[in-house]
């Protein structure tokens, strides 16, 4: 067999890329006689793309390693997926799941890269407003990328920016927004965007006052927020002139400490909350995603993830770092096993609501690493109120409870998973508690994670029983 030379356009061509697979599988080109080059020229160079190839179909795992990894800026990732994908089409349905082969390995470091870029831009963007025609605004941003994630945070920022006209521009890409319609445009020059705008000086003396100097730890600001974003971060700035009067600053809050009011309540910040009375799920993921932590060090919240009226809902802990960083819940290693279960099951995903007790992640720094650390009993009653009003609009047949916390959250008390899983009736709701799909993973052999694994699926299936009907209920 020839090899084939496949062209594709420059940046993440998602389209290019799935349309290639598709002709180079039903030619039975093996990974070795296929060379990829991200180039500007159209089309394939000897394999033309057949329009009526047939799909390819995946293990949902794997399209996600997809849309991830298409986005790094390695020029080998075109073959490195495909390697991957032709092993998982040739009898290695579970390849993902071994972390020690060296090309899941690479994979999951190029994803790991790809996520905390997205993270990145999330979190470091910032928009500078200038006057148009008219005396109408708009607000531009310039923002420089390690990879080509441009198009793939678009969703992020319309849904939170909807009612602005802004552009992103950046050296890989640029999006433009003008309240209804988003256009992908090309990359941009850093003078294209503008140095400053009248507000940056309010939001400093905000940044300023905020500031706490108790907490300055310089190397740890620059592992969360490398030097390279902060010329295009108004606050960074007065980040040196923060550290270097940082120690006067705390001898002045110790001198003031016994005149401090007391600390904040969290009980009377969840009443708080609750005199909003939310009138829709969207309405409380508002006020969710608005307040205050109620853990320490928590950073934004992770809401929960499904549509109204699910016949099904899944409860877990709380969200780890990956959750975190992606804003979704059960994404990480324990909700990709979730995600398996689920599908041997007979369970769609997409079908059920998938959330947590505690909707923000709880950790210790280590270095460089965020360490879970598992909610206080108190930390999971000052969520409870969250936890119930999302479950009231959701209104789901079956809440599952998916280890001891959510148990916890759901019960209202202590319950040990093992003596009480199964069908429950957690006050006026259906219910039903399982292990947590963590749980499985610490299993300490593979006899016993094949055994826990089983047993869980096996919960899955009368989940999805009752939610249906065709099982017969035990007695309240």
């Amino acid at each position: 067999m020839t090899g084939r030379r496949i062209a594709l356009q420059p940046g993440a061509d998602l389209a290019g890329f799935r349309k290639a697979v598709r002709t180079l599988v039903a030619a039975k080109a093996p990974p070795e006689m296929v060379s990829f080059e991200g180039d500007a020229a159209p089309g394939l160079f000897g394999l033309e793309p057949e329009a009526d190839a047939p799909s390819v179909g995946l293990p949902r795992a794997v399209n996600g390693m997809i849309e991830l990894v298409i986005c790094h800026s390695d020029p080998e990732r075109y073959a490195l997926l495909y390697a991957l994908i032709w092993r998982v089409l040739h009898g290695e349905r579970a390849l993902l799941e071994i972390a020690s082969d060296p090309l899941v390995n690479r994979l999951e470091l190029m994803a790991k890269s790809v996520r905390r870029d997205l993270h990145k831009m999330h979190a470091f963007l910032r928009f500078r407003r200038v006057e148009v025609e008219g005396g109408s605004e708009r607000f531009i941003a310039w923002f420089e990328p390690d990879h080509f994630i441009v198009e793939a945070t678009a969703d992020f920022f319309v849904e939170r920016f909807t009612g602005m006209v802004w552009s992103i521009l950046t050296p890989k890409g640029s999006l433009h927004w003008n309240k209804a319609d988003l256009l992908i445009g090309p990359p941009a020059e850093r003078g294209d965007a503008p140095e400053s705008d009248p507000f940056e000086a309010g939001w400093r003396g905000y940044y300023e006052a905020t500031f706490n100097p108790a907490r300055v730890n310089p190397d740890l600001m620059r592992a969360h927020m490398a030097k390279k974003y902060w010329k295009n971060m108004p606050e960074a700035e007065v980040i040196a002139g923060l550290i270097e009067t940082a120690p006067a600053r705390v001898r002045e809050m110790i001198e003031r400490e016994a005149a401090m009011p007391i600390k904040r309540n969290p009980d009377k910040a969840v009443a708080a909350m609750a005199d909003q009375a939310p009138a829709s799920l969207d309405e409380l993921n508002r006020i969710i995603f608005t307040s205050e932590p109620l853990v320490p060090g928590a950073t934004r919240a992770v809401l929960g993830e499904g549509p109204v009226g699910a016949k099904i809902a899944f409860v877990g802990e709380q969200p780890g770092d990956q959750e975190d960083l992606e804003g979704k819940p059960f994404v990480g290693p324990a909700g990709q096993l979730l995600s398996r279960a689920m599908a041997e099951a007979g369970i769609e995903r997409t079908e059920t609501y998938v959330t947590n007790a505690v909707k923000h992640f709880k950790f210790v720094q280590r270095g460089k690493r965020r360490l879970h650390q598992s909610p206080t009993a108190g930390e999971v009653k000052h969520y409870r109120w969250w936890l119930e009003k999302e479950l009231d609009f959701v209104h789901p047949k079956v809440t599952a409870a998916l280890g001891a916390t959510a148990t916890l959250a759901l019960a209202g008390k202590p319950l040990p998973v093992t003596k009480n899983r199964g069908e429950i009736r957690f006050g006026e709701r259906e219910g039903y508690i399982t292990v947590h799909p963590s749980y499985l993973l610490r299993l300490p052999d593979e006899a016993a994670k094949a055994e826990g694994y089983r047993a869980f699926v096996e919960d899955l299936r009368r989940i999805k029983a009752l939610a249906e009907g065709t099982t017969q209920r035990t007695a309240a």
